[in-house]
């Protein structure tokens, strides 16, 4: 193995590698890696195996173009490069066999759909009530992308055509809908919920979608009524003074809003099927962070966190990524509240909490869930 390979462990690699990008270098003719550069998320970002862990990487913004790291890819395949030195073997997605077809009106399947990995996703309604007025959220570019790269509203039988082709062409194991907030009722959550029924009748994936919290929580009932199997209500951050400066939209809700929606929906969905994002590096105070995500896991709530990814085109485009070092302490305080609790990203069935590729946790869940099977009793660890 080379000298520098062996001096960065896959937790300090998979940390990196997400706060400071990649910049490219692609000697193959016509091929792209996997990933798109506008939209809800990921944005900005390519799609890779890295030492066989799934990852999304920045790769577009100016901040990735002074990384220490270089994805150098040719015919022979793909490795990553630090200071110009091999750190680790890479793998590039081939471009998934579902892209090249259309719908009978001739709609681009991937206009509808992309696959992130091993998962199909799609932003469903690529609108916002909050965007272009004082409440937008800073770090969002859904609506970058209408018109260009995506159907701005896709249909359920759209979407129930499109992922059933993703599962049989390109093994695809869920699927994941999110959209912007459509009013200020149901959030777009019962729109949503009638894609996802469409998509289990045709072809029985697991689906997560992903909303703010409606006015009348009886919506998560009709969600969950229409076989959804996860959601994800995204709160961004537990520091209310950074929620009311990047997302005042979502601020009105009041993270109390955010508890009391989280505890119905574990009632309704279970533990371990409800997830919120948690996005590091917009001056949050971690204290707070730490608070809040405890806090979550305790009521069964995975908080599924980040490093800011600055998306090109948002209003949050010149900001820098956190300090990999801060991510890192924060995965690993925040997993250690996981295995405490027992809550697992494998027990997700479906969306960003399963995927992992955006987050570091899962890395640091496994050291902890290992020292907890030391820890139990030679009887316990034999039943």
């Amino acid at each position: 193995m080379p000298e520098h390979a062996a001096t960065l462990d896959d937790r300090r690699l998979l940390v990196e590698l997400q706060s400071l990008g990649v910049r490219v270098q692609d000697e193959r003719d016509g091929a792209t890696v996997p990933g798109r550069r506008g939209g809800a998320g990921p944005s900005d970002a390519g799609f890779l195996y890295v030492r066989g862990l799934p990852l999304t990487v920045p790769m577009h913004a100016g901040y990735a173009q002074r990384s220490p790291y270089t994805l150098h890819i040719d015919r022979r395949g793909a490795r990553v490069l630090r200071d110009g030195r091999y750190v680790a073997p890479a793998v590039v997605p081939p471009r998934p066999r579902f892209y090249d077809l259309s719908t009978a009106d001739g709609v681009p399947y991937w206009k509808i759909a992309l696959l992130h990995l091993d998962s199909v996703a799609s932003t469903v309604v690529q609108k916002c009530i909050y965007w272009g007025t004082y409440e937008q959220c800073a770090f969002c570019g859904i609506e970058l992308t209408r018109g260009e790269q995506t159907t701005p509203v896709k249909t359920p039988a759209q979407l129930a055509e499109v992922c059933t082709a993703a599962r049989d062409l390109d093994g695809a194991v869920d699927v994941t809908l999110t959209t912007g907030s459509l009013n200020r009722r149901d959030r777009g959550a019962l729109y949503i919920s009638r894609c996802a029924a469409a998509i289990k009748e045709a072809c029985g994936l697991p689906v997560e979608v992903q909303f703010e919290p409606p006015d009348d929580l009886a919506v998560l009932d009709e969600v969950h009524a229409a076989g959804v199997d996860a959601v994800g209500i995204h709160c961004e951050t537990f520091d209310p003074q950074v929620l009311a400066r990047v997302a005042p939209g979502k601020a009105t809700t009041g993270l109390e809003g955010y508890f009391r929606t989280w505890e119905r929906a574990v009632e309704v969905f279970g533990r371990g099927r409800v997830s919120t994002y948690v996005i590091l590096g917009m001056g949050e105070r971690r204290e707070l962070i730490e608070d809040g995500c405890r806090r979550a896991v305790e009521l069964g709530v995975y908080p599924f966190v980040v490093p800011l990814r600055p998306v090109p085109g948002t209003l949050m485009a010149g900001e820098q990524p956190p300090d990999p070092d801060y991510v890192a302490s924060v995965y690993r305080s925040v997993s250690a509240m996981l295995a405490e609790h027992g809550l697992d990203h494998a027990a997700a069935a479906a969306g960003c909490a399963r995927c992992q590729a955006c987050s570091g946790l899962s890395a640091w869940e496994r050291v902890f869930e290992k020292e907890a099977w030391r820890d139990r009793p030679v009887a316990a660890r034999t039943a």
